[in-house]
């Protein structure tokens, strides 16, 4: 499981370059309304990850706004080596 956002807004559950396998969980903590932005394997996953955190504190789980595939989700593209140009050949004269 991996916490993407922690105590976030939930307005940042509506961006669409989130993975689609990423969740908005509410939570209360000490009388305060939380939120978490958390991408997991499955469901049940996140929900028992929380629940024994929080045990009744735990609100909801709703899934996000997020399309893009997991694997793809935020990977950096590969640096490319520079091929070195190939000596000019003498001008033949």
């Amino acid at each position: 499981m991996n916490i993407i956002h922690e105590k976030c807004d939930p307005k940042l559950a509506k961006d669409k370059r989130l993975p689609y396998t990423a969740y908005l969980v509410q939570y209360e903590l000490e009388g305060k309304v939380e939120y978490d932005i958390v991408m997991g394997n499955s469901q049940v996953e996140i929900f028992d990850h929380y629940y024994d955190k929080y045990k009744k504190a735990l609100k909801w789980l709703r899934q996000t706004s997020g399309t893009v595939r997991p694997n793809l989700w935020n990977v950096q593209a590969p640096k490319r080596k520079r091929k070195a140009k190939p000596p000019m050949p003498p001008p033949e004269g």
